[in-house]
């Protein structure tokens, strides 16, 4: 994963293990890809049958155990900017389990 040395200082998603949406910016990565993310958010995507709206809690400086990463990518920040995320329903994502 070195070709994550390109996503420094830039905003990403990351979708971990245990199936947590967060999203910040990159400040730092190794070759175990464990990151180091700044003014980072969960996204708590809810169920279309939940009542509740979805929300983001903020989690600041943040570091993600490269075990613990499924996937990351480049946020297009106009479109995500444009996103109402309080309103967003969706399923959820499973897990991974390692054997």
């Amino acid at each position: 994963m070195s070709n994550l040395h390109n996503y420094v200082n830039k905003k990403v998603l990351i979708i971990t293990a245990d199936s947590r949406t967060l999203v910040g910016n990159l400040l730092s990565c190794d070759q175990q890809t464990n990151l180091v993310l700044g003014q980072t958010v969960e996204r708590v995507i809810r169920t279309p049958d939940d009542e509740e709206g979805s929300t983001e809690m903020p989690l600041g400086l943040y570091i993600v155990r490269g075990d613990n990463v499924c996937v990351v990518g480049l946020v297009d920040e106009a479109l995500d900017s444009s996103i109402n995320w309080e309103q967003v329903k969706g399923s959820a994502i499973g897990g991974i389990k390692h054997v």
